[in-house]
């Protein structure tokens, strides 16, 4: 697990780089923000979490339990997803918008997924209505 990146992983590089091709500015994990998160968008007081869909569990198919040491995984899947909600709500507490953007969004699309997802981000930057929202691939043909 020592080989694991906590940041700059590809998704996280990927959406970092679509965003400012498009003329967003950035902060990468600022502690200003509660649970410093993967970007912050101070102009748009939004912050962006880039999250692994093993590592936080999500619903999709990129998310197996392993076979071995189930109950071990278990616990920490369940530990991080209990850390993340906690972290949803200082952040929106703090009074900060929220966007998780799930690994799976950009899986199996190529070029077209990284420029959809980035373009669902720069959609929900500019409006600037939803306090909390998130992306993923589930459900993309």
């Amino acid at each position: 697990m020592s080989g694991i990146r906590g940041r700059d992983t590809k998704p996280e590089r990927l959406i970092r780089s679509g965003l400012h091709r498009l003329g967003f500015r950035f902060r990468l994990q600022s502690s200003k923000v509660p649970g410093r998160p993967d970007l912050i968008l101070p102009k748009y007081k939004a912050a962006i979490f880039v999250h692994g869909c093993f590592w936080h569990g999500h619903d999709c198919p990129l998310y197996r339990l392993p076979k071995t040491r189930r109950a071990f995984w278990r616990a920490k899947i369940s530990r991080n997803r209990a850390r993340d909600r906690e972290v949803r709500r200082a952040v929106l507490a703090a009074g900060w918008r929220h966007l998780t953007v799930w690994e799976c969004a950009f899986r199996g699309g190529g070029e077209a997924a990284v420029s959809r997802t980035t373009g669902q981000i720069a959609s929900w930057l500019r409006r600037g209505a939803r306090a909390s929202s998130e992306i993923s691939g589930v459900g993309r043909p």
